[in-house]
């Protein structure tokens, strides 16, 4: 076998490969006697047709699939020789295929780039250090308050916070638009969740009352015809309900299944569940700084066969998101250029760990991977039928010790990047938009 190897440009390469006519001929001859011993053919008994009548009905065919699996082996045994780490398949581009002569073929392919980890001292990271208060296991048990709250009817005004049922016409210019009427709309007020002025207008009317809300539409609202337009709903407030919050009592605590259904115990639980939930932020947050660190201090050649291939993962994850689990056939394709960024981003992400672990010949630690497992199943009502279960599934622990590699990598790169740990209050992580 004859191979020369060329740098086309960049990471991509060019085999040109010589298969010898022998071992062409040799398997082809293999192939044709085969044939002849199990082709049943016209006027011969099982297996007695002759080679040359077997050759002359499939000698092309057989000698076109000898040629595709003599360059598919031949290739294999160019880059190992030559050393060559192929980023994605290869584009073969055969020469003329001739019985009795040699098969020259080219083999186009991109190639891993040589990644150099430098510069790790001069990642900066911000790591937030946070103390769970009483306050905040207070506004916790509050949030579950309302989660369970009840609602009553009220002759009283409505207020923010009550929950009204209304019916509305809206109109621009004395005509009635779509998308503008509901009947036994439920609203909870003070929520936001309508266009401003349309709370405002219904706060302080009482059950029965009518009023007309004048509002105009922002000038960045989704509907192209109702953008900076002025309206007019006319609304009927058919009933104001006031939220009735649990008294947070051993009550209040049965409704979590726990074991001990007390107040104190359900504090130690719900604590419990805020740490863990704080740590996995605080965590999601320091990756994220290293993440962009790792890319901010490193220049990273990335084969676009790579990115080709993680583009259409994001774009599956899209359209499951975006399609409710409906047959992605059944969806728009996205346009490739709004991952393009994004993956490959997330292919040097891969490269630079990849050599993290390699250079520093990390192994996976067996008490990371249970950690993390025990970690998620904690969230669920049985924790370790959870965690039997993803010790008995092979894709969900391998998935698992993927994840703890990752970590392990990171974690090196943060014990050589330059941490500053700052005070932060629980809120200001758990919900920075709230906070801010």
């Amino acid at each position: 076998m004859q191979v020369s190897v060329e740098t086309t440009q960049g990471l991509e390469r060019r085999l040109t490969i010589t298969v010898p006519a022998a071992a062409i001929s040799t398997e082809v001859d293999k192939e044709l006697r085969n044939i002849a011993k199990n082709r049943r053919v016209d006027g011969f008994r099982p297996g007695k047709a002759p080679v040359a009548m077997i050759k002359k009905m499939f000698g092309l065919s057989v000698l076109q699939d000898v040629a595709s699996r003599q360059m598919q082996n031949h290739f294999y045994q160019a880059i190992i020789a030559n050393k060559l780490t192929p980023a994605g398949a290869p584009t073969f581009a055969p020469g003329q295929l001739a019985e009795g002569k040699d098969l020259e073929f080219a083999a186009t392919f991109e190639v891993y780039p040589e990644v150099q980890l430098n510069a790790l001292d001069k990642i900066e990271v911000t790591k937030p250090v946070v103390e769970i208060t009483a306050d905040d296991l207070e506004t916790m048990l509050g949030t579950l308050r309302k989660q369970h709250a009840t609602w009553a009817k009220t002759e009283a005004a409505a207020a923010s916070g009550d929950r009204v049922i209304i019916d509305f016409v809206g109109s621009i210019e004395g005509e009635e638009f779509e998308g503008g009427k509901a009947s036994d709309f439920t609203l909870e007020l003070g929520q936001g969740r309508m266009i401003p002025g349309f709370e405002d207008g219904i706060i302080g009317k009482k059950a029965g009352e009518e009023v007309t809300v004048d509002v105009t539409f922002p000038a960045e609202y989704h509907a192209e015809n109702l953008k900076g337009k002025a309206a007019s709903f006319a609304v009927t407030v058919k009933a104001v309900e006031a939220q009735q919050l649990p008294e947070v009592n051993d009550e209040f605590a049965k409704l979590f299944g726990l074991a001990e259904a007390t107040v104190d115990a359900l504090k130690v639980e719900v604590k419990k569940n805020m740490e863990r939930e704080l740590n996995n932020s605080i965590k999601g947050r320091v990756k994220e700084q290293v993440i962009k660190g790792l890319l901010a201090t490193h220049e990273v050649e990335v084969p676009q066969a790579l990115i080709e291939s993680e583009i259409d993962v994001l774009r599956r994850q899209a359209l499951q998101r975006f399609g409710n689990n409906l047959d992605p056939k059944q969806l728009p394709e996205l346009p490739a250029a709004l991952f393009t960024e994004q993956a490959k981003d997330r292919v040097k992400v891969g490269l630079l760990l990849g050599e993290v672990i390699k250079t520093n010949n990390l192994q996976v630690e067996d008490a990371r991977v249970q950690s993390l497992i025990e970690t998620v199943a904690s969230a669920y009502e049985d924790p370790q039928e959870v965690v039997q279960y993803y010790n008995s599934n092979k894709e969900l622990l391998q998935g698992m010790r993927n994840v703890a590699l990752e970590e392990q990598a990171i974690d090196l790169v943060l014990a050589k990047a330059k941490v500053t740990e700052e005070k932060a209050k629980f809120d200001e992580i758990m919900n920075p938009q709230a906070a801010n």
